[in-house]
């Protein structure tokens, strides 16, 4: 299974934000172990290290950074993603950049805490409580 990470739920991860904390973390074990892959997009890359910088310091930035880069695959964000991401009709472009960039990167779904803002997808979309009980029941 390909899932992409929204980056709510790296920022969860990364910065240690309870009570996200722990579904975050145990759903990228499950990456660490490769019972899943992971994707991540291009542009949430850039976001993560702008609030790991912030939070900690730029050292810590760089080290998370290369940590994901060997755990996750990247989707592109280019061009065609982004006027795809205009065309979907989503209320918010983050989100729609996010889910046009999991499908170019043949993902099977997103991962995200904010199932609402991704109405009108057309992958399937799972709260991380949700993706964990799904990954639980194929082991």
């Amino acid at each position: 299974m390909r899932i992409l990470f929204d980056t709510n739920v790296l920022l969860d991860l990364l910065l240690v934000r309870d009570p996200h904390v722990r579904e975050a973390a145990l759903i990228t074990e499950y990456v660490e172990t490769h019972r899943l892959t992971g994707v991540v997009a291009a542009t949430t890359i850039t976001t993560l290290s702008y609030f790991v910088e912030r939070a900690y310091s730029a050292t810590q930035a760089r080290e998370d950074i290369q940590n994901l880069l060997k755990l996750f695959e990247v989707a592109s964000v280019g061009r065609k993603v982004l006027e795809d991401a205009l065309a979907m009709g989503f209320e918010d472009y983050e989100d729609a950049v996010l889910h046009e960039a999991a499908r170019a990167g043949q993902a099977d779904g997103i991962v995200t805490r904010n199932t609402k803002d991704f109405d009108r997808a057309v992958l399937a979309i799972y709260s991380p409580l949700e993706l964990l009980h799904v990954l639980q029941a194929h082991i």
